[in-house]
């Protein structure tokens, strides 16, 4: 354990995991609210009723507090590439710096130029180009959300270029943008923004509701956080899924780790799915498993007997860890499942009538359950992460550059001045946010405020 505390590739890893795990849980709910809103103000000019107005002025307050979190602790990890892994900037910089320059200039400004006149312009221009701003807020968000896992899927997938006196060449840049993982990465990454935002939004109206507070107004933010999420949460499933087999065809080894499978099933057998296991890594087998014959071939190749190497298939030096993947993917999937319980749940619920405004309040355990998931959900973005990140070990862009090799020269002290001065500063940060989120719900929404002049239906 000492040699990991000095040294200074692993603390430069644990600092960009530790910023990143902080940074990554504010944009996955921006995103989602953002969408939520432009939701509920289509409702407003489409049927004039002033819920749908209050709806929007209510979830934005709270949109402004996370996107203003969101943007400070992601100012950091840009600056991680220049100061902890040098070399690795210098190696694919031409491209890898564009494309977190697009993410600034393209997605970022265009999101902050709008979210103006989101949030303060109700009185400076009419409900069209309002609903217009609140659109391109949702685009903005989302379009970051894109180039970040353009970036990303291309250090899982270098592709589009090759390298040439250690400086990688662009020869296709389509290619390198649309990297092989990059569309199913993207689309599993934007279903977990908007479940994480539907079970907040649900978790917040249900702890109101069980208050007692304001029930008619939560009552409809938790009606449509559930009728969005009895699409979205399936749909994640399958998108996940989908997931697992092209990361079985792209990276094997990846998926070996995840799942500690060692050795490749032989053909016209089944290889079986660990369901809980302790790997061995230095004896290349596991201490104990618990297994499911041919499950991890029908899920892998969705055929009982279809090949999945193994990792005895990979020279060790090529494999990636296997304990903390094997677990932080098992707990992804386990949040997702109870998320689809929860949602039969509700379902149920509601064609028996317990969510009319008379009985909601009554509903306890289930509001209790939306609460449990909506931190089920951002553990399981975490935990997604986790699997993705660690799973691409030991390389920085997957069979191109090691992480060891992208990394500064620098000693272990500077990083852990650097890392001690995130955790404190991050701490700071956390603590002003949940004072302001609390705050604001706490108050809840104004239930007077109308529209202003030319905005609809006043009184």
């Amino acid at each position: 354990m000492t040699e990991f505390l000095t040294d200074p590739v692993f603390l430069s890893r644990v600092q960009f995991a530790l910023t990143t795990a902080f940074h990554i849980t504010f944009p996955t709910l921006t995103i989602g609210l953002a969408v939520y809103l432009v939701v509920v103000e289509w409702l407003w000019l489409r049927t004039g009723d002033l819920l749908y107005f209050r709806q929007f002025r209510f979830w934005s307050r709270l949109f402004a507090v996370n996107f203003a979190v969101g943007v400070v602790s992601g100012i950091p990890l840009e600056f991680q590439f220049g100061t902890n892994w040098g070399p690795f900037s210098a190696t694919v910089g031409n491209f890898f710096g564009q494309i977190l320059g697009f993410e600034g200039t393209m997605a970022f400004m265009l999101e902050s130029a709008f979210l103006y006149l989101m949030l303060f312009g109700w009185k400076r221009v009419g409900p069209k180009m309002h609903f217009f701003s609140t659109i391109m807020v949702a685009f903005g968000s989302s379009l970051s959300a894109f180039w970040i896992l353009v970036a990303n899927s291309w250090m899982q997938t270098p592709s589009g270029g090759h390298l040439a006196g250690g400086i990688f060449v662009v020869d296709d840049y389509l290619a390198a943008v649309f990297s092989p993982d990059l569309p199913l990465a993207f689309s599993h990454m934007y279903l977990a923004c908007l479940e994480v935002t539907l079970f907040v939004v649900g978790a917040v109206s249900g702890a109101n509701i069980l208050l007692g507070r304001n029930v008619p107004f939560f009552l409809k933010s938790f009606k449509i956080a559930a009728l969005a999420a009895m699409v979205v949460a399936p749909l994640q499933a399958f998108v996940g899924d989908s997931n697992g087999q092209e990361i079985g065809r792209l990276q094997p080894a990846k998926v070996a780790a995840i799942e500690a499978h060692w050795d490749t099933n032989k053909p016209g057998t089944g290889a079986p799915w660990n369901m809980l296991a302790w790997p061995d890594p230095r004896n290349e087998r596991n201490f104990f498993e618990i297994q499911i014959p041919y499950a991890l071939s029908l899920l892998i190749t969705h055929s009982p007997t279809g090949t999945v190497p193994g990792l005895k298939d990979f020279p060790r030096e090529d494999r990636p860890p296997i304990v903390l993947p094997f677990y932080a993917f098992r707990l992804m999937v386990g949040v997702g499942f109870a998320m689809m319980a929860v949602m039969a749940w509700t379902v149920w619920a509601w064609r028996q009538g317990r969510l009319s405004p008379e009985r909601a309040p009554g509903e306890r355990y289930l509001y209790y359950a939306w609460g449990l998931m909506a931190g089920g959900a951002y553990l399981a973005v975490l935990m997604g992460w986790v699997t993705r990140e660690v799973g691409r070990q030991p390389w920085l862009a997957y069979g191109l550059i090691r992480t060891g090799e992208g990394h500064s020269d620098l000693a272990a002290g500077a990083v852990w001045l650097s890392l001690t001065g995130f955790v404190a500063a991050y701490a700071v940060l956390f603590t002003l946010f949940l004072f302001f989120m609390a705050k604001l719900v706490r108050k809840g929404p104004d239930m007077a405020e109308l529209p202003p002049p030319g905005h609809g239906v006043a009184g």
